[in-house]
């Protein structure tokens, strides 16, 4: 076999489809976010303002964060020293643990370095711990929880999107075996919610065990920040919750909360936790930060969806196609990736607007789309400079807005 050959041929592919990715070299600087700077191939330097970043509140830069870290810097160091097992568990992991277990009303937490990996080696294992389990999965959940599923190698099921009449049909032809629900409760692609309450009702009704991920949720929804599932008093009807330190919380790394038995389970069975080092102790207290000050800052979250409301007013009020469930994210549909490409990039070269691409298999082909996140500090300059230019390139690129508004 020729495999030069092979990987040309799979790149060409991307490049021929309009969905080869690429990637620009940010550096983002404390004290001006959302602005960062763009460095260009050839060396020179541009101010930019970034618009699909996943530091929802700017918390990766608020002061309570930055100086916890510097202080565990100080005192512990680089590096956590190994796996959790092996000299890898400090006060650090657990005081964030118990951070994220009070956050979400449960007995353990469980900490991971990334949500991808939390779900992944969870869903894997819970085939192993509860035998015959069918997991009953969304048509749309994200691919680590895919991932995570494949991984079991257990029986599985898939439901139509937050089609709850179809995860009954599901469920009735499962009644008398195990079964684990797992959904989301905001889909980062559309912003769509989840029908938290309905599927905890068939759960309740069927003996199942829920799964849910609010990674797009935690620190902005909620009384304190703990997501959807807060927000709508359900929290405590939800087996596991899995969460990120990555995105509102603007840090890193991931976890699950759940009951102390379940946590232990995961723990002591989990590869994707047992042999993994842990995150460094400066990054769990920079999260631990994070999270205590988002319980108590309703203000900030509130600004973050006056914002987002803002912003989709004002792009509807130009007939741009935007995608609104009411949450904060923002996608305007293109349906091309060709041309998500070019306005991406004719945003980023002429305007000074970051937006990553959003094609296939991110999302379905013909939904190709650009996603927007506001902060609460995109302000009206930023707001004002990212409808100017979207009305103008919607314009340049002869985009038919009535017809793509339909």
């Amino acid at each position: 076999m020729h495999y030069d050959d092979a990987l040309d041929t799979a790149i060409s592919r991307l490049h021929d489809e309009g969905r080869y990715r690429t990637f620009i070299d940010i550096e983002r600087r404390q004290g001006v976010f959302p602005k960062a700077v763009w460095r260009r191939d050839d060396g020179t330097e541009r101010d930019i303002t970034v618009w699909c970043g996943n530091d929802y509140l700017g918390m990766g830069q608020h002061p309570a964060v930055l100086t916890a870290m510097h202080e565990a810097l100080e005192a512990t160091g680089a590096g956590s020293g190994g796996t959790r097992n092996i000299s890898g568990t400090t006060v650090y992991h657990k005081q964030l643990e118990a951070e994220i277990s009070d956050l979400h009303g449960k007995e353990a937490a469980l900490l991971f370095t990334s949500a991808y990996v939390a779900n992944d080696a969870t869903l894997s294992t819970l085939p192993k711990l509860f035998p015959g389990l069918v997991t009953v999965s969304d048509s749309l959940n994200h691919a680590s929880i895919i991932q995570g599923i494949r991984n079991g190698r257990g029986e599985k099921r898939i439901f139509r999107h937050n089609d709850v009449a179809h995860l009954r049909e599901i469920l009735e032809d499962l009644r008398g075996q195990p079964v684990l629900i797992v959904f989301e409760s905001i889909y980062s692609m559309d912003g769509d919610i989840g029908p938290i309450k309905e599927i905890c009702d068939l759960a309740d009704e069927f003996g199942a065990l829920t799964y849910i991920d609010e990674v797009h949720a935690v620190g902005m929804y909620g009384p304190r920040g703990a997501g959807v599932a807060e927000r709508e008093g359900l929290m405590g009807r939800i087996d596991i919750i899995n969460g990120t330190l990555g995105k509102a919380f603007g840090v890193f790394g991931g976890y699950i909360a759940a009951s102390a038995r379940m946590v232990d389970a995961i723990r002591s069975y989990a590869p994707g936790f047992i042999f993994t080092t842990s995150v460094p102790p400066v990054v769990a207290a920079g999260a631990a930060a994070s999270i205590r000050h988002l319980k108590q800052d309703q203000g900030l979250r509130a600004r973050h969806q006056t914002q987002a409301r803002i912003l989709k007013m004002r792009l509807r009020g130009l007939g741009l196609p935007v995608i609104d469930h009411g949450t904060h994210i923002v996608p305007v549909h293109v349906g091309n990736p060709v041309h998500c490409k070019i306005l991406s990039d004719m945003l980023l070269e002429r305007f000074g607007i970051y937006a990553q691409p959003i094609n296939f298999p991110t999302v379905p082909r013909g939904t190709e789309r650009l996603r927007f996140t506001p902060s609460p500090l995109h302000g009206p300059a930023e707001i004002d400079a990212l409808v100017g230019a979207l009305d103008s390139l919607w314009g340049h690129c002869a985009l038919n807005r009535a017809e793509m508004s339909a």
